[in-house]
């Protein structure tokens, strides 16, 4: 019984990690639209890129967080909590 509920704990913290990964989906799309606008302003006013490009480069490594944060949280949830549920159902069953 204590193979299965540990086989399920960690099958939780594979799910919970992939669940997680897919939040890169998000800061790809926003970046791509976001240069495809940059793009499309120096275009137009062609004198106004330092601004523009000073603005896209802000935005991009604000949208990039969000994938660093997933990427964080998957890592520690492959490697480092399950050990942690692990000992603490060991320490409750005694």
């Amino acid at each position: 019984m204590l193979e299965i509920a540990i086989g399920i704990m960690l099958c939780g913290c594979a799910l919970g990690a992939g669940i997680a990964m897919i939040a890169g989906i998000g800061p790809g799309i926003g970046e791509g639209n976001a240069v495809a606008k940059a793009c499309e302003a120096i275009g137009r006013q062609p004198e106004s890129k330092s601004a523009v490009t000073s603005t896209l480069i802000m935005g991009c490594a604000l949208a990039e967080t969000t994938g660093l944060y997933a990427l964080v949280i998957a890592l520690l949830l492959i490697l480092l909590a399950p050990g942690r549920f692990v000992d603490v159902l060991m320490n409750a069953v005694g």
